[in-house]
């Protein structure tokens, strides 16, 4: 989606992300508004396993499920590899104002963090909960955005965005079967929950932006921590995002939520 943006000359003001579009964010907003700048983001997904991410540690993974810990895998690996692609110490040092949301455990409101210690922020807003580790930011005890707010349109409006992007991971689709298994079953749920966010967003803020939903690939039957497919999520997105924008010949200035 990136990379469609970025051929026809559509660089972000602001950049806002949840999760792993936090993630995402984060390296465009340090780096760039350029085609290599997509294309270096696409070499680092295609090239990552699920330990990479999810590492798997059978006791970790136990003392979180007897209660012991409030997560079942280790922050650290996810940690290093946010560290070794990010560009900026804090928020604000990006050269494209960078914004990411996070959502308080013990309240479960969003948190937007503006400013402070990126890796920190980023690592919070991609927290999964029950996955990893919650993040102490202040006063504030923080996990994974996406449990809120998935899209959030809502904050890069609040921050002052007249027109919008939204680089959508999660299909709008209804699923062509019913899942199979608890875990493919527990993701859709979680899916359908926050594609309708998005959708009830969309409605409410109609009047206050111009709004570009750009179409997600097709994530039917793969699993959050399956790092299989990038290759072929990439090129769907990038087919996709080109379908759906004009061919400008001309610099754009756009807001962008990621």
């Amino acid at each position: 989606m990136l990379e469609a943006l970025y051929e026809r000359g559509i660089r972000p003001d602001i950049v806002v992300g949840t999760s792993v579009g936090a993630i995402n964010g984060a390296f465009i907003a340090s780096r760039p508004p350029t085609v290599r700048t997509a294309r270096d983001l696409q070499r680092i997904w295609r090239a990552l396993t699920r330990a990479h991410v999810f590492p798997a540690n059978p006791v970790t993974a136990g003392l979180g499920l007897l209660g012991l810990r409030d997560h079942t895998v280790s922050a650290g690996s996810l940690r290093r590899l946010i560290h070794r692609h990010l560009q900026i110490e804090r928020l604000e040092d990006a050269a494209v104002g960078l914004h990411v949301v996070a959502v308080d455990v013990m309240t479960g409101e969003e948190v937007l963090l503006s400013t402070g210690h990126a890796v920190d922020a980023v690592l919070a807003s991609a927290a999964i909960p029950g996955v990893f580790p919650a993040v102490p930011w202040n006063s504030y005890l923080l996990m994974d955005g996406a449990v809120a707010n998935n899209a959030p349109v809502s904050h890069a409006i609040e921050l002052g965005a007249d027109r919008v992007i939204v680089l959508n991971a999660i299909g709008t689709k209804p699923l062509s079967r019913a899942p199979r298994g608890v875990l493919a079953t527990g993701a859709a749920a979680v899916s359908h929950a926050l594609v309708r966010r998005l959708a009830e967003d969309v409605v409410r803020y109609a009047d206050a932006a111009e709004m570009v939903i750009l179409p997600a690939p097709q994530l039917e039957g793969i699993m959050p921590s399956d790092f299989g497919h990038a290759h072929d999520l990439i090129a769907q997105g990038l087919a996709r995002a080109r379908s759906v924008l004009p061919h400008a010949g001309e610099v754009v200035q756009l807001p962008l939520a990621a």
